[in-house]
């Protein structure tokens, strides 16, 4: 992947905004430190970043990858879509063009199988990767996965760790959160 100036710094710079701001709430959330109020305008400003999204992929027609908007920036859209979870349909979208780029060196192949699995949970479907979690009554929990034989090897194929070592891994970022002893950043399921 390219590490050239972007051809957008301008968008660069909305996209990595959005997604800071996006993640202090979720932190917050995670903290429960949000009343009813502050959910709401969280779920207003994650909506919002996504439209504005939805308005680059479609000016753009591909995603904003490393050469238009450099690798923070395309980190940065890849968590406004990854968290989009009202809008599955965006989310579907979003995940083919990420795919596009991963073909052509533009994205990180991470980041496309977290968003194709967290599309496929928000439509109800099994995921492929294991990339996605819940919070059960015993801890953290995998979402349910097809063929969870093959788990382990679908993981290794696009760099992911073993399962079970991203489980503890997401574990112990919680606890960590809730603690209150980590940064202010949003803990996504799983993320590289």
């Amino acid at each position: 992947m390219t590490t050239a100036e972007p051809l957008r710094p301008d968008l660069a710079r909305e996209l990595i905004t959005l997604a800071e701001q996006s993640a202090a709430r979720r932190a917050q959330r995670l903290r429960n430190q949000l009343d009813a109020i502050h959910l709401g305008q969280g779920r207003h400003a994650d909506h919002a970043s996504a439209k504005v999204l939805r308005r680059i992929l479609a000016d753009h027609d591909c995603w904003p990858g490393h050469r238009l908007v450099g690798p923070d920036a395309a980190r940065a859209a890849w968590s406004i879509a990854l968290h989009s979870n009202d809008e599955p349909d965006f989310q579907r979208a979003a995940a083919v063009l990420l795919r596009r780029a991963v073909q052509a060196d533009d994205a990180p192949v991470q980041h496309w199988a977290h968003l194709h699995d967290r599309a496929l949970i928000n439509n109800g479907d099994n995921q492929e990767f294991g990339t996605q979690f819940f919070l059960g009554a015993t801890g953290i929990e995998l979402c349910p996965v097809r063929e969870p034989t093959a788990l382990n090897q679908r993981r290794a194929s696009v760099g992911l760790p073993p399962a079970a070592v991203a489980l503890e891994k997401m574990s112990h970022r919680l606890a960590s959160m809730r603690a209150g002893q980590d940064s202010p950043t949003v803990v996504l399921a799983g993320a590289p």
